[in-house]
């Protein structure tokens, strides 16, 4: 549980961070045009239209210096986690029938994502979706496994939860699971 949080939030900060130095780096493109303008408007004009175009790249590549070098950071942090889950990922991608059947067991054959309101989904499961998705480093295991009717399973995607999820849907297991049974969910390769 511990590390599916660190993971989610790192990743949350990742996109909003990049998100932010995106719109800084427009910003500072939008204003710096701005200001190129209002010094042709003072009757401040260069010579030639090089000029001009000269003068602006010059603006916004100062208005924008840091933050794109905090920008190329992000990038390559992003590359880094990228591939660390490409090395992580399990060499078996589907689980095999006897994990289907488990799984599909364990949830009387009903979807076991959340619907709305935060309970759980009424159709019928369909399909064995990785909890923790196997394209991040989610393994092929009965603890990752979770019953899922296709609407819910394409819903979700490739996305990880979010620790809350992880929480509500272990307390929904409590409610269907034997006692002996693991209500426990998600689960991550470790590097190589």
């Amino acid at each position: 549980m511990l590390e599916l949080k660190r993971i989610y939030w790192t990743r949350q900060l990742l996109r909003l961070a990049m998100a932010a130095l995106t719109v800084w780096i427009f910003a500072a493109a939008i204003l710096s045009f701005v200001a190129r303008s209002g010094n042709v408007a003072a009757g401040r004009r260069p010579n030639a239209v090089t000029a001009i175009f000269t003068e602006m790249f010059d603006g916004v590549l100062a208005a924008s210096a840091l933050t794109g070098v905090l920008a190329v950071v992000l990038i390559i942090v992003a590359v880094v986690i990228q591939a660390r889950d490409v090395k992580r990922r399990d060499p078996v991608r589907r689980f095999s029938r006897q994990q289907r059947r488990e799984g599909m067991a364990r949830a009387a054959g009903q979807c076991e994502m959340e619907a709305g309101f935060r309970r759980r989904c009424s159709r019928p499961a369909e399909h064995g979706d990785h909890f923790y998705p196997w394209s991040k480093g989610g393994s092929t295991s009965l603890q990752n496994f979770v019953a899922a009717c296709s609407r819910c399973n394409r819903a979700k995607g490739a996305q990880i939860p979010s620790p809350a999820q992880q929480e509500r849907l272990e307390r929904r297991r409590r409610d269907y699971v034997a006692l002996d049974g693991a209500v426990s969910v998600g689960e991550r390769l470790p590097l190589p």
